[in-house]
This record gives structure tokens, sequence and C-alpha cells, in this order.
């Protein structure tokens, strides 16, 4: 899996990797600046209370839920439940298959 300074999209699926939700997964719902975005999952982070977290205590995945990305930007809000369904939709398929064996490039 490679690591890149690739720069942060809406409806990225990230990972955490400091703080009191490490290894825990999210999605990036804004970005404030080159160096701090917005996470949610839709769970313990709602929508409506994100957590504001440096870039350089995520790993960014190759991975953009489509859902997400376009309710932001059609409607500039996304449902919790969303959240919730591309983040376990994210972890069953992409994650499990990486588990089994099959190759995932996508990390960053």
């Amino acid at each position: 899996m490679i690591e890149s300074e690739s720069t942060p999209r809406i409806g990225q699926i990230v990972k955490i990797n400091k703080g009191r939700d490490t290894s825990q997964h999210a999605v990036i719902i804004q970005q404030i600046n080159e160096r701090f975005v917005l996470i949610a999952d839709g769970e313990k982070r709602k929508f409506d209370r994100p957590k504001k977290k440096n870039i350089s205590h995520l790993t960014f995945y190759d991975y953009i839920s489509p859902e997400v990305q376009s309710s932001i930007l059609e409607t500039g809000r996304v449902t919790n439940g969303k959240l919730r369904y591309a983040l376990t939709k994210f972890v069953n398929e992409v994650l499990e298959d990486v588990k089994k064996g099959d190759e995932f490039d996508g990390e960053r």
C-alpha cells in the first residue's frame, strides 16, 4: 500500500492515525485549508459536529465515496446514514478483499 502527498478530496475515506479515534475510519466532508480537514463517520462524529483534523495525522485511501461526494457538492450536506453506508461499504468490500490477499494499491 502506497502513501503519497496528494491533496484531500471531499468524500475520500481516511484512517485516523493520531488521537482518541486512532485506527478508525472516517470520511472527509470539508477541506479547511492546506493543513486541516473536517471528518465525520456518521456515528460518533456526525455531519453537524465534525472533527477538525490535521492531514498529517491521517492515512488517505485512494477511494472516494461517490454517494457522499455528490451529495455534498449538490446540496452542501450529507446524511449521517450515507456516511455510515459509505464507510461500511468501504470496510466490507475494499478492506476485506485486501485481507483475502487481493492487491489494493490505493492507500495514500
